[in-house]
């Protein structure tokens, strides 16, 4: 049995889950109601967000490939080292759904040793560990290609990585963190990938020890990340059919349709209770409910404003579920922006813009209550010992007044068309601040994912709202997938021309077990999408990965509450879902994946 870890942090995180579990405790209604599933069905059609058709299947993501649903879908195909998930009513590890078997923590609390499952391969191979190293040695080599990558954390923490026997292995790390952060937060990034199969550069090249120095393995993720390219060869291509998880990919389109399929092969204990599960993608939200109008989906969504004219759906056969989420949402300011990124440094303009967003009149208005508003970078709802008094209170109320006061106190004067211009450039605090010009307008663009009708309303109101405080915007409806990819911009060093990106209609991040920041605002995370960089915000991001002092957390959440790192948001739910009676989903799990292995039909 593995060493008792401390649970400082996961035992409030019970209680959180089960207060967000109120609306989704169970599954489908009962099985005698209209348009029921029958004991018969071996399929599961499951609607996909709009504009979010899967596009990414190595576990290794690329930084412009983690959407929430792409993650979803690798983990029934390769299995996580961890798996944490709150279905059971609680954020705890999820052993079925994990590749790790044990854990044991060394009694410095530096080295963990960590026992495999006997899982198999789909071509009859052993999970080994060296599967696990094949893993971390491609991303400790290629760190600033991979999705959630962050400087100084995994893989840049493990000292050494020690390979006991097939089923065992150890990690050194570089410093003593807290346990339940390695675990939830760190390990569960790890997803050990077929050595055996994939460590190759080309489809006919031979398979050797490649990935044990960095030229090598840069090859080889150069092939893999190649390969993974291509959507319309997943189901044909045999590096994806070495799989070790419930599910295999039976067909895979460009446009994101995606069908599952059991694996006959897996050796888990997380077995599929439906043979086939079909994810179906939609242009528009209308396009969707019309399908479940229809009957033609099995476990769907509807939009927030639907909410009032529920009747429609259950009448139709379909039990009515909010789909709560552990996360936040909110829009980066681009603080390379060469138009506006030095007006975005100065704390005075993201005070008066935040100003400008009222997020209880848009959460109850415009999303019908399907949203709660979201002060800074911890989860709000359910609340948290996580929280700071701070973030609750809301330091920049709706408030236009106030927004104009700090723009005029600042050096700006309202032009002939009503928006701000900066007519006292230089740097004393009653001026525009560094880097400002005479006759700079306060004129910003914001690129956000299209295909919600709450989304569409919500910018507009804020465009208006704006606009009365002197703040000309400019709106760029794009699908989600390019909204991800200019986000990413700077990073990839393609461009870095857009001001503010959008991508949080069902929530712009979800959370593991502990809601840190390390890669979301540390200086050299990937998903830093516009660079923040404030060296006492860095401080306590790092300092809530070690340390079990709630306090710590608090004062995290008042600083990026109050230095407004990015524009913060009202918080969506995940999804209103509606799923068919008859069909049994369990509890929805706050963080966002779903476990289709565990559906069934009463």
């Amino acid at each position: 049995m593995p060493k008792k870890t401390r649970r400082a942090y996961l035992a409030p995180l019970a209680v959180l889950a089960a207060a967000s579990f109120a609306l989704t405790a169970c599954g489908g209604g009962s099985a005698d109601t209209a348009n029921s599933g029958t004991s018969d069905k071996d399929t599961v059609s499951y609607s996909l967000q709009v504009g979010t058709g899967p596009n990414w299947l190595l576990p290794i993501a690329s930084p412009d490939t983690m959407a929430t649903h792409n993650s979803a879908i690798k983990s029934t195909l390769f299995v996580p080292l961890f798996e944490y998930n709150g279905t059971s009513g609680t954020m705890a590890w999820d052993k079925k759904a994990s590749a790790a078997k044990s854990y044991e923590f060394s009694a410095d609390g530096k080295t963990i040793s960590i026992a495999l499952n006997d899982l198999n391969w789909a071509d009859g191979k052993p999970l080994t560990s060296r599967d696990v190293e094949f893993w971390y040695n491609l991303v400790r080599f290629n760190g600033e290609k991979t999705g959630g990558y962050s400087a100084g954390m995994i893989p840049d923490n493990i000292t050494k990585f020690e390979t006991v026997d097939d089923k065992n292995f150890k990690l050194t790390f570089d410093k003593v963190y807290n346990q339940d952060f390695l675990l939830a937060n760190q390990l569960t990034l790890v997803r050990p990938m077929p050595q055996h199969a994939w460590d190759k550069t080309s489809a006919d090249g031979a398979v050797s020890d490649l990935d044990r120095d960095k030229a090598g393995a840069t090859e080889v993720l150069d092939y893999l990340f190649k390969e993974a390219g291509t959507l319309s060869t997943y189901a044909t291509n045999p590096l994806w059919s070495v799989v070790n998880g419930p599910y295999k990919v039976g067909s895979w389109t460009d446009s994101g349709e995606v069908t599952l399929t059991a694996n006959d092969k897996y050796s888990g204990e997380d077995k599929p209770g439906v043979k086939n599960v079909k994810f179906m993608p939609f242009t528009s939200a209308d396009a969707e409910m019309n399908t479940v109008r229809a009957g033609e989906v099995d476990y769907g969504y509807i939009t927030a404003s639907q909410m009032e004219n529920q009747a429609q759906f259950t009448d139709n056969g379909y039990t009515v579920k909010p789909w709560d989420g552990w996360s936040i949402t909110y829009m980066p300011y681009n603080f390379k922006s060469e138009k506006m990124g030095k007006v975005f440094d100065q704390l005075y303009v993201r005070q008066a813009l935040q100003h400008t967003i009222d997020q209880e009149t848009i959460s109850k208005v415009v999303w019908h209550g399907a949203a709660t508003p979201d002060y800074g970078p911890i989860p709000q709802t359910p609340e948290s010992g996580f929280l700071s008094q701070a973030q609750k209170d809301n330091p920049y109320p709706y408030d236009l007044a106030a927004s104009e006061k700090l723009f005029t106190d600042h050096g700006w004067s309202k032009g002939s068309d009503g928006v701000f211009e900066c007519t006292t450039p230089g740097t004393a605090d009653n001026q525009c601040g560094e880097g400002i010009e005479q006759g700079k307008k306060m004129e910003i663009t914001f690129t956000v994912q299209n295909g919600s009708q709450e989304t569409d309303n919500m910018f507009s109101t804020i465009q208006s709202a704006m606009s009365k405080a002197g703040v000309k915007v400019t709106i760029d409806a794009k699908p989600l997938d390019n909204v991800l990819t200019e986000a990413q911009s700077c990073k990839t060093g393609t461009s870095c021309n857009w001001e503010f990106v959008f991508f949080g209609t069902a929530g712009s991040w979800y959370f593991p077990a502990y809601p840190t920041g390390e890669r979301v605002f540390a200086k050299d995370t990937k998903w830093n999408a516009g660079q923040y960089n404030n060296p006492e915000a860095e401080k306590l991001v790092n300092a809530m990965t070690t340390s079990t002092d709630e306090q710590i957390s608090q004062k995290y959440s008042e600083y990026l509450a109050k230095d407004l790192p990015v524009m913060w948001m009202p918080n969506p739910v995940y999804q209103v879902s509606v799923i068919k009676n008859g069909l049994n989903v369990g509890n929805q799990d706050p963080g966002a994946s779903f476990y289709p292995q565990r559906w069934t039909w009463q």
